[in-house]
């Protein structure tokens, strides 16, 4: 993108120079006509050096560029002859002042480049003494031209922030990949052999045998999920961090696709989850647990259900009429600030179901 900017500078100073060559002679000024080419011949090939460079290409200079070349446009009131004015002949920047725009758009997107095309646009009507149809066609192609580049600079960069993203996870699933190899081979492998031994010796080594089981679970899950941190557009993946919280007592079940959410709504559904799991190990030790996430396209879904006693009629009443809600109010609070809603399912023998539905915003906040 900043090659082609360089590009055109280059270019449209040549046509400028041509202008004024061709024009010779009919200035009202003739070394000032000569002295503005000179400036411009530097300044690009100044600014080529620094534009080629990132770190030597702040937003200050760009300005720079668009304040320089507004002043040496509107030096042409003092260039031009009243005689090359009525021949409505070129200014002495002539096609050379659409640079900033384009640059502009480069560096800060459309807006950036539409905003200097448009004061190059009333540049030019100053310089002339007059603002009519050409003026306003000059003013409107700069413009354009500030605005296209910075739609393709934006879409460059999100490509490119996309492509990298996409590289770093591919790269991240490799490793994985190749750690779960290695860990299968080894580390895996003891611990089903203790989990399997263990519940047949029975005993004392039949807890080893659970112990064991359940960092099995963990350490499949930890070298199979994706890494956790916010991504470059400030989402995180809900379907990694629930698939974290299996062990042996709890079964977690996700989409093939991942589920992509802003991080902080991430980290509240699993705080939730954990919240609502933490309850059952509590009031119902032993029993069996199931997380389902479901993407509904609109909404995300998250269930979670145990085959415990559940909670008797009349519990729940009580518990508000004492003052006493605990983690019931803790997840219903959590999920009315993410703008959803939470339902509990419960009775005596039937166990108890939380249903948690947020809505799918796809962006950071």
């Amino acid at each position: 993108m900043w090659r082609g900017v360089l590009a055109f500078r280059l270019l449209t100073w040549a046509f400028a120079g041509g202008t004024v060559i061709v024009q010779s002679g009919h200035y009202q000024r003739e070394w000032l006509a000569w002295t503005v080419l000179g400036v411009m011949a530097l300044w690009s090939v100044v600014s080529s050096f620094f534009y080629l460079r990132e770190r030597t290409r702040p937003p200050a200079l760009v300005v720079f560029d668009l304040v320089l070349t507004t002043a040496l446009l509107l030096t042409s009131h003092w260039v031009l002859s009243d005689e090359q004015f009525a021949l409505n002949v070129p200014l002495i920047t002539t096609v050379w002042a659409a640079v900033p725009p384009v640059a502009a758009g480069a560096r800060f997107g459309a807006s950036g480049g539409v905003l200097a095309g448009l004061v190059l646009g009333v540049a030019t009507g100053l310089a002339r003494d007059k603002f009519d149809i050409d003026v306003a066609r000059d003013g409107v192609l700069l413009a354009a031209a500030g605005l296209l580049v910075g739609m393709a600079a934006t879409m460059g960069r999100r490509s490119a922030a996309r492509l990298e993203q996409a590289l770093r996870k591919e790269a991240a699933t490799a490793e994985r990949e190749r750690l779960a190899r290695s860990i299968h081979d080894s580390v895996l492998q003891v611990l089903a052999r203790v989990r399997k031994r263990g519940n047949e010796v029975g005993g004392e080594a039949a807890e080893l045998a659970k112990l064991a089981g359940e960092q099995e679970i963990a350490l499949r899950s930890l070298v199979t999920t994706e890494p956790l941190t916010p991504n470059d557009s400030g989402t995180s993946s809900l379907r990694a961090a629930l698939q974290l919280l299996a062990t042996s007592s709890v079964q977690v079940s996700t989409p093939a696709d991942d589920v992509e959410l802003p991080a902080h709504v991430t980290d509240e559904l699993v705080a939730v989850t954990r919240e609502a799991l933490s309850n059952v190990e509590k009031h119902a030790p032993g029993a069996q647990a199931w997380v389902l996430l479901e993407d509904l396209g609109s909404e995300v879904v998250v269930s979670i259900r145990d085959d415990g006693p559940g909670i008797s009629d009349g519990v729940l009443e009580q518990a508000a009429a004492d003052g006493h809600l605990g983690v019931v109010e803790s997840i219903r609070g959590r999920v009315r600030d993410l703008g959803g809603s939470a339902a509990l399912d419960t009775g005596p023998g039937r166990g108890t179901e939380w249903e948690v539905k947020v809505p799918s915003t796809r962006g950071a906040k």
